[in-house]
């Protein structure tokens, strides 16, 4: 099998993405990537991350790959967990640890906690043009729009709260527990308490 078939067999599996870490990893040249891009055979989409020129970028799992550290938080969670309003825009809301910087950081709503509290709630969700990205659960993500209520639309706190509630799937116990380690238990049970009909 030539290269550039290689090359296509591992896009295929990665729903039509490679990276060149991982063409490094297999020791696949990146002239390669090179040649496939001159003949309009792929794209690129970020830093170091191809795309099948047929199909349509998702820059949900773009920025996945080139800032491996960001978690998907707030609204934008809430959206993957059809607990939001509306869809987001290009600024996404992204929770990253303290003292983490890069550039691309800049064009969407940051939140930077302590290491102790990054990964509470962590899951892995599909985007909805499928591919996994790491994300908050609903109840991380109540705690968090209610921590940050400040810096969000108060409707679209409120409408996702509302709804939240509605669920069947709701951890009324997962949520006491994330908002006591995160040091908001007393505000959360007072927001929760107003909505809860």
């Amino acid at each position: 099998m030539n290269k550039i078939e290689e090359i296509k067999k591992i896009m295929n599996k990665n729903k039509g993405y490679i990276t060149t870490k991982e063409l490094n990893n297999l020791k696949i040249h990146r002239m390669y990537l090179k040649i496939m891009h001159d003949n309009g055979l792929i794209e690129r989409v970020g830093n170091g991350i191809y795309i099948d020129a047929n199909i349509i970028e998702d820059s949900y799992y773009i920025l996945s790959l080139e800032l491996p550290n960001v978690i998907y938080s707030h609204m934008t969670a809430l959206y993957f967990h059809n607990l939001s309003i509306k869809a987001p825009n290009e600024e996404y809301d992204i929770t990253v640890p303290k003292n983490y910087y890069n550039y691309k950081l800049k064009k969407h709503n940051v939140f930077y906690v302590n290491k102790d509290i990054y990964e509470l709630g962590l899951v892995e969700i599909k985007t909805p043009m499928g591919n996994i990205v790491r994300t908050y659960d609903m109840e991380r993500c109540i705690c968090d729009i209610i921590r940050s209520k400040n810096r969000l639309d108060i409707e679209h706190v409120k409408y996702s709260i509302r709804e939240y509630l509605k669920r069947k799937d709701k951890d009324l116990v997962r949520l006491s527990n994330y908002a006591d380690k995160m040091g908001i238990l007393k505000e959360v049970t007072e927001y929760l308490e107003v909505f809860y009909e």
